[in-house]
């Protein structure tokens, strides 16, 4: 089995290093077939995320002319828009979805909330347990409501990197992706899943997309890790959306 699509790759738009046409580059010289560059959304903090919407308009002119030199790619405009408030809230309004090809999304540090109510009630909660443990078991809920009603309420293609640092209920979470066809992700960049939480939400029924989630043009189709979780557990391209039968 390998993987023909890379639809998680980060450029000097956010918080990557390389330009979108080296991710481009870099993903026809490994022979991928699709490629998307998913910035993250503007409500990350620190310049992490794109400076505002309109930046996506500027990767999708950027795709379009690196694509030219690489006709054998499909370049896809993305963003990993961040998951802003318990109700589910993305930092990409739905007006605004019109921007691009697909969507990933989960919570991450450093982002400007919705709210006030929200950050004390997502964030607040989240950094609080390493100082008050019993915390910890009010802020997985919390991650837990946040992440399914923005399943519930967009059209989230990728759920990336699940439960990496914002504790969920795999479980629940898996149902919610099954349900709406959401692919979640195994994060090609960031150990931290088991075969038992993969095998769980297999269970569940939903699908796997495995993503390099590359910040650097040399990362882009480094699917090393994903692979092998999904070998493991015996995962197949019927369960991987951006997987062959196969080797290259």
């Amino acid at each position: 089995m390998y993987c023909f699509a890379d639809y998680h790759t980060h450029t000097q738009h956010s918080h990557g290093t390389g330009t979108v046409a080296e991710n481009v580059a870099a993903a026809a010289q490994l022979g991928l077939e699709v490629i998307a560059i998913s910035d993250h959304g503007p409500n990350h903090l620190l310049h992490y995320g794109m400076a505002s919407l309109d930046v996506l308009k500027t990767i999708r002119a950027e795709l379009t002319e690196a694509c030219v030199s690489f006709p054998e790619i499909i370049g896809l405009v993305g963003i990993e828009a961040n998951i802003i408030s318990v109700r589910g809230d993305l930092d990409l309004p739905l007006e605004d979805w019109h921007l691009v090809d697909l969507v990933l999304a989960n919570i991450h540090t450093m982002v400007k909330p919705a709210s006030f109510k929200d950050a004390t009630k997502i964030w607040g909660s989240h950094f609080g347990k390493k100082m008050f443990p019993p915390v910890g078991k009010r802020s997985r809920l919390i991650n837990t409501e946040a992440t399914i009603n923005a399943l519930m309420r967009n059209k989230i293609d990728i759920l990336t990197h699940p439960g990496v640092r914002f504790s969920i209920d795999y479980r629940v979470v898996a149902q919610a992706c099954a349900a709406m066809g959401t692919a979640f992700e195994l994060n090609a960049s960031k150990p931290y899943l088991t075969p038992e939480i993969v095998e769980l939400v297999a269970k569940e029924g939903a699908t796997f997309v495995i993503g390099s989630d590359a910040h650097s043009p040399q990362r882009v189709g480094d699917f090393a890790l994903g692979l092998e979780l999904a070998k493991q557990v015996g995962l197949t391209p019927k369960e991987v959306v951006n997987a062959k039968f196969g080797v290259v």
